[in-house]
Order: structure tokens, then C-alpha cells, then sequence
């Protein structure tokens, strides 16, 4: 009886230790999910850290020049947006959804910086947008996770982008002040995995120095996409999810 004890006991203890080393690792190992974007991310993203190259002082001059002239004619004596305008490599664009992992409640995220696309502004509006993501390139903190989003999930070799394009123009209203945010609808195409659907999300618009910065989030229900469950034995996820992205724009 007293071996038979040991082993029931030993067996006892291994279990808890399995039991509290898997939840140890999934909260403090796995959480490792970054928050989502948000207002001082967008700010932090519009913060130009390239050095321009010096201007010739006949250009330079010129461009003071303009710079005034638009801003005497732009509304309220401000920055007048109007015009051709490209992504840069300060945007950022990713998915976030809700896990069950062993029980414990968790997030998966992925992000890239391999964006790119077009917006042009007309007044107080912007009448076209349009963004390519490379699927590929988007990583989370998981390998394995990426190996599943990259083949069964999203499958990238297959539909290597996802895009948007506008369909409605967007209304901004008056140019907001440097520094000042914006708040306003847009809708559009939303092509995943082959797939297009039209959707309707709020942006966040911020103006600062001399750059336009977009900041939202598209609702995503995968089976409007034919995207398959990503659950699998250990982790179950939820049936839908977020596209979160920030746009930053620089004149063309």
C-alpha cells in the first residue's frame, strides 16, 4: 500500500506541476500579443524620423514661397490636403483575435510594414484610397501561429495580398489643425483571401507635419472571407476578428 501510495502521490504532484507549467507559460511566456493600435501609436507613426536632403536655396526659397501662398488660400488660413498622396514605411497593418488557450483567455496578433497604396484628397474629402498588403510578411509572436496563418489559414501562396479600395468618398469636414484629430466613416472593398466583401469602419485622421495619418480597425467574421476555422486541439479561436492598421501618407 505505501508503494502504491508514493506512486499516486508522485503522479499527483507531476500532474500539478504539468497543469501549473502549462498556465504558467500561457500567462506569463504567451501574453505577448501587442496592445492594439491606438491614437498615441498613430501619433508616434507620423513622427518623421528621416533626414531630407538639403534643398538647393532657389528650391527651398520656392517652396516657402508655395507653402505660404496654399496656406493663405487653404480654408481657415491652414494646410490645404488637397492633391496625390502615397503610403510610406511608417504604416502598420495587422489582424488581432480573441484565443482560448488551455482554458486561459488570450490574444493573437500579427503585424507588417508591408503596405503600400494610394489616397487622393479633394478639398474637404478624400475621393479615392487604396492599400495592398503583402499576407506573407505578417508575423505575431508565434511561429507556429504564423506557419498556420501563412498556410491553412490565409493561404499566401495562393492569394499573396489583401486590399481595400474606397467606394464612397470619405468627408473630413474642415482641415483639422496640426496635432488635431478627426474622426470620420469610410466605406469600401475589402478583398481576403480572394475574397470581396464591402465594409463600412470608423478612421481616426490626423495632420502633422506635412503628413496624414489614418488610424481604424475593419470587422472581420472569416466565413464572409472562406477564411477556415484557425482552431485547432489546444487553441480555439473565436469566428471572427479584427484588421487594424495604421496608414501613414506622404505627398507624391
Amino acid at each position: 500500500m505505501t508503494r502504491v501510495r508514493t506512486i499516486l502521490i508522485v503522479s499527483a504532484v507531476v500532474i500539478v506541476l504539468g497543469v501549473a507549467g502549462v498556465y504558467g507559460y500561457l500567462l506569463f511566456i504567451r501574453d505577448d500579443a501587442p496592445a492594439a493600435l491606438d491614437t498615441a501609436d498613430l501619433e508616434r507613426a507620423l513622427i518623421d524620423t528621416t533626414t531630407p536632403s538639403p534643398l538647393p536655396t532657389d528650391v527651398a526659397t520656392t517652396t516657402a514661397q508655395d507653402e505660404l501662398s496654399a496656406a493663405s488660400t487653404s480654408p481657415a488660413g491652414g494646410f490645404d490636403p488637397s492633391g496625390e498622396w502615397t503610403i510610406s514605411g511608417d504604416s502598420t497593418l495587422g489582424y488581432r483575435v480573441a484565443e482560448v488557450l488551455g482554458g486561459v483567455d488570450t490574444e493573437g496578433a500579427g503585424r507588417t510594414d508591408q503596405v503600400t497604396g494610394s489616397l487622393t484628397i479633394d478639398g474637404p474629402r478624400a475621393t479615392e484610397a487604396a492599400f495592398v498588403v503583402d499576407m506573407a510578411s505578417v508575423v505575431s509572436d508565434s511561429e507556429r501561429r504564423d506557419n498556420q496563418f501563412r498556410t491553412r489559414i490565409m493561404s499566401t501562396d495562393e492569394f499573396p495580398t489583401a486590399t481595400f479600395r474606397l467606394t464612397e468618398p470619405i468627408e473630413f469636414g474642415p482641415v483639422p489643425l496640426e496635432g488635431s484629430a478627426i474622426t470620420a466613416t469610410a466605406t469600401g472593398e475589402l478583398t481576403l483571401r480572394g475574397v470581396t466583401r464591402s465594409v463600412t469602419f470608423d478612421v481616426e485622421a490626423q495632420l502633422d507635419g506635412g503628413r496624414i495619418g489614418v488610424l481604424g480597425s475593419i470587422p472581420v467574421l472569416f466565413s464572409d472571407y472562406g477564411i477556415p476555422d484557425p482552431s485547432n486541439g489546444f487553441a480555439v479561436v473565436k469566428d471572427n476578428g479584427l484588421l487594424e492598421f495604421i496608414l501613414v501618407f506622404d505627398r507624391a
